[in-house]
């Protein structure tokens, strides 16, 4: 039977943490090894690589940059193409449009021995759009072997419709319209920082932003043609997304029904709080290294129903952490189709009731 070998590209804000996560639970997730690539020798990044490196992840990087890395104290074992190709599954966790890059100029070379290729929200049209629990069921062996990550927002946005409207008949949803509160940037992050609350701009006429356009067709995949419109803004905080929603439903609902349905969805954290640094705060502390797993966090002091179909609240997004698990369910479905389900319970721990 060959090795199971995942390859992740980019060590950045989810690049970092899928790596760690993926050596912690390989075993459990039938994983035999875990590589990366680091595309700049930077001192000021030694410490995370040799953190990553002692977990068990093997560094790679272009043979041209292998001195570069030896000066600093890292040594590289293989180089670019050659831990693409070893690979069973490759994750891009690079900038924006570096993943279509890589597709034409690498990935597409070795789709006769690689069993799939994952890109992130950024890479809009890289293949398949996914999300965990949202369109499992479009997932064709063989067939989807280039798949795009949705954005951390379009993982909220997507299980607030599913779990509010959806799970009460597909034609249920009248409109969702969302508004999301973006933080300025990550914590890791030392550029991209406003002085103040920034709105953003509409550019697509039929969804507002991608968020809303985005869910339209990961649904689409599905089958499913919802009418759903976002707004989005910055805002000079580093603690976590929220998204505000108001959906409109044609089945009368109440807020005990609400709560209900979202304490029977173990992806889905309620919160009675209300401040967006306690809710990071909790993450920090009892996720893994700071991730909360889970697609969102709702907060249920701010929910309201008005004339039992109309659904108003906020949710805070858990940044990377729905990502991270969606990134790896599929990647999991790559190597273990019929079982990957109950593969990935090994990270249940990190799936909260409440935060």
């Amino acid at each position: 039977m060959s090795r199971k070998i995942v390859h992740v590209i980019g060590t950045g804000t989810i690049g970092e943490p899928l790596i760690g996560l993926l050596c912690d639970f390989k075993e459990d997730l039938g994983i035999d090894e875990v590589s990366f690539h680091k595309n700049t020798p930077l001192t000021t990044d030694r410490s995370k690589v040799r953190s990553l490196m002692s977990r068990g992840a093997r560094l790679t990087t272009h043979e041209d940059k292998f001195d570069g890395f030896n000066a600093i104290g890292l040594k590289p074992e293989f180089h670019t193409e050659e831990a693409i190709d070893r690979a069973s599954v490759v994750i891009d966790c690079t900038p924006k449009g570096f993943g279509h890059e890589n597709k034409h100029r690498y990935y597409e070379k070795y789709l006769h021995n690689t069993a799939g290729f994952i890109a992130q929200g950024s890479e809009f049209g890289f293949g398949k759009m996914y999300a965990r629990r949202i369109n499992d069921s479009s997932l064709i062996h063989d067939e989807d072997r280039f798949i795009q990550v949705v954005s951390c927002n379009t993982h909220n946005l997507s299980t607030i419709v599913k779990n509010l409207a959806l799970n009460d008949g597909d034609d249920n949803l009248i409109e969702g319209r969302f508004n999301l509160i973006r933080r300025s940037n990550d914590v890791s992050q030392s550029s991209k920082f406003i002085p103040s609350p920034q709105v953003g701009k509409h550019q697509d006429k039929e969804y507002g932003t991608h968020h809303a356009r985005d869910a339209a067709l990961l649904f689409d995949t599905v089958g499913l043609k919802l009418n759903l419109f976002s707004s989005a803004m910055i805002v000079n905080s580093q603690y976590m997304h929220i998204l505000h929603f108001h959906l409109k439903v044609k089945k009368p609902t109440s807020i005990q029904k609400v709560i209900a349905q979202f304490d029977s969805n173990d992806l889905i954290a309620t919160t009675d709080k209300v401040n967006a640094n306690e809710v990071f705060s909790f993450g920090r502390d009892h996720g893994h290294f700071g991730r909360i797993l889970n697609q969102t966090v709702v907060s249920i002091p701010s929910l309201n129903i008005r004339n039992g179909t109309e659904i108003t609240g906020f949710c805070f997004t858990p940044q990377d952490g729905n990502s991270l698990l969606s990134s790896i369910a599929i990647t999991e479905w790559f190597l273990y189709p019929h079982s990957y389900e109950n593969k990935i319970q090994c990270l249940a721990p990190f799936f909260f009731d409440e935060v």
